[in-house]
Parts: structure tokens; sequence; C-alpha cells
């Protein structure tokens, strides 16, 4: 089956992307894509790192500004989700073996893609799982990643009725018994935007569904037992210090305010021992910040912007502080 992409309304493709699959760790096929700039003046490639169950679809939005700046984008879909190659025979469970399996996903795509096929110098864009992923490979890659932006990096569960240690000892538990691959939730293909945790943009919202909608192929459903246990252990172990303070790639946390899935507080803690690391406080923001309302989201495509050489947020309206949005009807 060809690699391709999928656009929905109000949500095409950014120009001509090479779309392809590379052979991640033990062969298992993931689709990646990199989207060129035509900007007069390139400013190098950001490899962008997606959360849990989102797909490179949802971030057409966010490449298409990017590419306008100047940046290459190079992306790709985790083991397990949206259109790369799934672990379980039901598809719909996210699962992983071994946390490292998508650090080491990133080394080979960094080795086989961005290398020889994308332009220097090399920045590192993440939000939420792709977050923890580079925060864990980070130590290793202060010879070819410039700098990072982590957007809700996963460095802490929220949201959820069992305390996050009575949940790690749980999945901990069904890892070892040999239930690592149940559910320990309900599946909800779709869920309301009231009271949604990610954004407070309805318009977004929407859109994102849409691609689901339309191509139920690339969504997914609850964790697995065995991917909490991974993720929390690989959460743990970037919270120490020592670790923390091997990582010398200069990096900006992006973090919102009101993220009931990785509440503040955690990624606030995380930069007190993060030498390298600088937090960017977004009050008022939900979850997934590239996808909420043009107030918050300019606020983090400033940050981002100022802080990679080279990108420079525009100029903003002196009324009221934001450049002119840019969500396609």
């Amino acid at each position: 089956m060809d690699a391709i992409l999928h656009p929905t309304p109000g949500n095409p493709i950014p120009g001509t992307p090479l779309v392809g699959f590379f052979q991640g760790h033990r062969g298992v096929r993931l689709r990646y894509a990199v989207f060129r700039s035509q900007a007069p003046k390139t400013l190098g490639t950001i490899v962008l790192l997606h959360g849990r169950n989102e797909t490179i679809e949802k971030y057409f939005e966010t490449i298409r500004e990017l590419n306008e700046r100047g940046f290459w984008v190079a992306t790709y879909d985790f083991r397990g989700q949206g259109g790369s190659e799934r672990l379980l025979k039901d598809t719909r469970r996210g699962h992983v073996a071994r946390f490292d399996h998508y650090i080491r996903d990133l080394e080979i795509f960094l080795e086989q893609i961005v290398l020889p096929d994308t332009r220097l110098p090399f920045f590192l864009v993440a939000h939420s799982t792709g977050g923890l992923i580079a925060l864990k490979a980070a130590p290793r890659l202060a010879n070819r990643i410039e700098r990072m932006v982590l957007a809700a990096p996963f460095v802490g569960l929220g949201g959820q009725r069992t305390s996050p240690e009575n949940i790690r000892r749980l999945a901990m538990l069904a890892s070892f018994t040999g239930l690592g691959r149940v559910t320990l939730n309900k599946d909800e293909p779709l869920k309301p935007f009231e009271g949604n945790p990610l954004t407070s943009d309805a318009l977004r919202f929407a859109r994102n569904q849409r691609i689901l909608t339309d191509h139920p192929e690339l969504a997914l459903g609850p964790p697995t037992a065995r991917w909490i246990y991974e993720s929390q252990k690989a959460i743990e172990a970037i919270r120490r210090p020592g670790h923390l303070a091997s990582i010398t790639v200069p990096t900006v946390i992006i973090a919102p305010g009101n993220d009931p899935i990785v509440p503040f507080h955690y990624q606030e803690s995380l930069a007190q021992y993060f030498r390298a690391g600088q937090l960017v406080p977004v009050p008022g923001a939900r979850h997934e910040i590239f996808q909420e309302q043009d107030r918050y989201r300019k606020q983090a495509l400033a940050a981002l912007f100022a802080f990679l050489p080279g990108g420079e947020p525009e100029e903003t309206d002196p009324m009221t502080g934001m450049t002119a949005p840019t969500l396609e009807a």
C-alpha cells in the first residue's frame, strides 16, 4: 500500500510533500512526510513529533505556517497509530512494547530521512507524547538537533479518577501478568466538544474530528496497560535531575495553563531542574496548544519563532498583540 496524505474540507495538504514509508525499529513501517518550504530564505528543518493518537494530517495548518516562515518540516506517524503500521490485531488499541522503541524510531528517521533529504540546521518541535520522546532521546541529540520546542510535554498525568501512582501499579501488574495488551478504560471513538480537555477552539476541534470520521483508519482508541506502564517509566526517567542535567540542547517548554491532561505544575517542576530548558507559560490554554484558539496559539507560535534562529515573529497588531488568523474556512 502506498503512503498517502488525506486532505479534508478546510484542511488541505500544504504544498507537494514527499510522502513515503520508512522501516522503524524491528521493521515496523512508519508513514512519513517532508514538506519543503518555498520561501526565498530557508531557515533549516523542523522535525515535528506528534502526541499520542495524532496524525500528520492534524498538523497541516501548523506545517503550512512553518513552511511560510522558511522552515522545512519532516514528520512521521508513531508506530501503532495514524498511517503507520499497527502493532495489535485490534488496531484501535494504542500499544508499545518498549518506550525506547519510539526513541529508536526517531534515531532511524533522523539517520535515513532527515539527514540525507532535508536542509540544515535541524530543530525539533514536539507535542505531548512527542515531547516525552524528545526528552528521553535528548542526551543523544546534542550533535544533531540545534534547539527544541516542547509543547505540553507528557511529563505527568492528570485528569484521572485514580492517582498516577495507582494507575502505574495497575498497569505494571497487568503488564507482568500477561495482560499488557488490555486497555484500562473504554473506547469512545468520538467525544463531544463540550468539556473536552484538548482545545477551546470549536472550529479546530471539528476539523480534527472530521479527519477521523472521514478516515477512521487513522484513528486510535485508548492505550493498553503496557503503553501506560512504559510511558510512566519514561516519565520517571526523564524527571531525574541527572537526566535533565545531561540534556545540553537549548529547549523551550510551552506550558498551557489550563491543561488537565498534563497539569501545569508538572511542567513547571520539570523546568526547575532543567538547566537547558526555559518555561513559557500560556495562561488559559488547554492541552493541544497548536489546535487552540488564536489568542493562545499565537503566543505559542511567537515563542517558537523567537527561539528558533532566523524565525523571528512577524509584526503584531498593536491593539490585539496578534497576527492575522490563518485557519482556513
